[in-house]
């Protein structure tokens, strides 16, 4: 293991198959990592639009205050060089962004949420 880089990553040197690998992981053991800390989208809860899968994202369409019609874009994350916009499921106001352009998100990662008064 090397040593942590400011993004609270470590790159990891291994054998697999007889070939040297490397590759980056957040570094959980000392707490470095920021998606380690995010709030996750409460199951059930029709105002909160979490995280389909792990990625970054890669466009915010939303801001607090906005109107949004079911359908709109919300934001957008780029997971294996494949993009995946998430839409709205309702009509809504948006009360919280929780991310910016450029966040290292995990699955099930608390997003948006929506105002409760709809």
């Amino acid at each position: 293991m090397g040593e942590t880089d400011d993004q609270g990553m470590v790159p990891v040197f291994f054998e697999l198959n007889g070939q040297p690998r490397r590759v980056k992981v957040p570094d959980r053991a000392h707490g470095a990592s920021a998606t380690a800390t995010r709030r996750k989208a409460e199951p059930g809860n029709e105002a909160h639009v979490g995280a389909p899968m792990p990625g970054v994202v890669s466009t915010l369409g939303v801001a607090p205050g906005q109107s949004v019609q079911a359908g709109d874009v919300l934001l957008s994350i780029e997971a294996m060089k494949m993009e995946t916009a998430l839409h709205a499921e309702r009509d809504g106001i948006i009360a919280e962004v929780l991310v910016k352009a450029g966040d290292q998100i995990d699955a099930k990662d608390l997003l948006v949420v929506f105002e409760n008064g709809e």
